[in-house]
């Protein structure tokens, strides 16, 4: 067990993920744990530091403050707290008060609670697994590090909306997300990343930022998580009009609208199927499906198309997420016909799930690479808590 140990509170809409690693050596990751489908019944997962299930125990939890006190019950009961020196969690939503990792206390918290309509199926989630926390552990620092954050660097015109100034006053701006995986990706590289690099997230969420110098300069999401690209559930951009129809002309509430754009939509809607990639592209030959993939792959090169523009070029195109990772055949889609750009996938790499999947001599090099938010989230906690002294 390592002497200081920094525990990484990761919350989803309906999952939990943690992990503890060692606050000397953040390349260690000592535990990680899962609990999804919180709500319903559920599993309390722990894996240990070389991938190997130490537990998996019945969970019921109403909510992620349950889930999270299960979760510090077992720690407890099985020595794992005895080292811990801080907790960092992850937001989505930072709002326009917080664009860097922050200490967590009562005045935070506050201001929190006033944003969470910008992002009401996120939010509510980490504030109730702060409050579990904090509870659980008065005397520990705990610190929030924001998905915004990374995208803070964007610059004004690339914030804004085009509507009358009292509305970017009160908050509406484009904020970016996925900013922990992002930097994730970044700190990875380090100084092999190209000056001008294109990082697609694709997972059941998905977004893709051009970075240029290792700094954020426009990412596709907005305002909330639901907009740019086309994800598992989620529409992603969509003309206003079509909210407007759809409240004005066809009945539906507004949490009816807000359930449709968030959880009937992208993929699982498209294809009347799944949200599932995989299962996606091996039901390819049904035509419903099909449609779902074209699009899928469509809007994800239109996207693609107006980053490119706002770099100038790329020098990098990175592939990371849940589908970034593992869907060879997305991936080659995605990147087909951008020759003109210096784009040129190697199918045999690729196929291979090799690191770099480019040609030897193509102008861009294409990599998959995993994000690791936890660690990050790990690592900003551990170094601001250091600039205070108190580990």
């Amino acid at each position: 067990m390592p002497e200081q140990t920094v525990l990484t509170v990761n919350t989803g809409s309906s999952s939990l993920k943690a992990a503890i690693y060692d606050a000397n050596d953040l390349e260690t990751r000592h535990l990680t744990t899962l609990v999804e489908h919180i709500g319903h019944e559920s599993t309390l997962q722990i894996t240990g530091g070389t991938g190997k299930e130490i537990a998996s125990e019945p969970l019921v939890a109403k909510d992620h403050g349950e889930a999270l006190a299960a979760l510090i019950d077992w720690l407890g009961r099985n020595g794992e707290l005895e080292s811990l020196r801080a907790i960092g969690h992850r937001l989505v939503h930072g709002g326009a008060d917080f664009f860097a990792p922050a200490r967590i206390d009562d005045a935070m918290i506050a201001t929190l609670e006033t944003i969470v309509p910008f992002a009401p199926n996120h939010l509510p989630q980490s504030l109730a697994a702060i409050a579990a926390t904090r509870a659980a552990f008065p005397d520990l620092p705990q610190v929030a590090c924001f998905d915004t954050a990374f995208h803070r660097t964007m610059p004004a015109v690339a914030q804004r909306y085009p509507l009358p100034p009292e509305f970017e006053q009160a908050g509406v701006i484009r904020y970016g997300f996925h900013g922990l995986s992002y930097a994730s990706i970044v700190d990875r590289l380090g100084d092999r990343m190209g000056s001008r690099t294109v990082v697609a997230h694709l997972g059941n969420g998905a977004s893709m930022a051009a970075i240029l110098d290792g700094k954020s300069v426009e990412t596709t999401m907005g305002f909330t998580p639901l907009g740019g690209l086309m994800m598992g559930t989620r529409s992603g951009d969509l003309d206003p009009g079509v909210m407007l129809y759809l409240l004005q002309q066809t009945g539906r509430t507004i949490d009816e609208v807000a359930a449709l754009v968030t959880n009937q939509a992208g993929l699982r809607g498209v294809s009347q199927r799944s949200a599932d990639m995989k299962i996606l592209l091996d039901h390819e030959d049904d035509p419903q499906t099909a449609i779902a993939l074209e699009l899928y792959v469509y809007l994800a090169r239109k996207q693609l198309g107006g980053l490119l523009a706002v770099l100038g070029g790329v020098d990098l195109l990175v592939f990371t997420g849940g589908v970034g990772e593992h869907a060879a055949e997305i991936r080659a889609r995605i990147g087909r016909d951008f020759d003109y750009a210096g784009i040129r996938i190697d199918p045999e790499k690729n196929t291979e799930d090799a690191t770099e999947i480019s040609y030897e001599n193509a102008p861009v090099r294409v990599m998959v690479l995993p994000a690791d938010e936890e660690r990050m989230i790990a690592r900003d906690t551990v170094e601001l808590i250091r600039r205070e002294r108190t580990i």
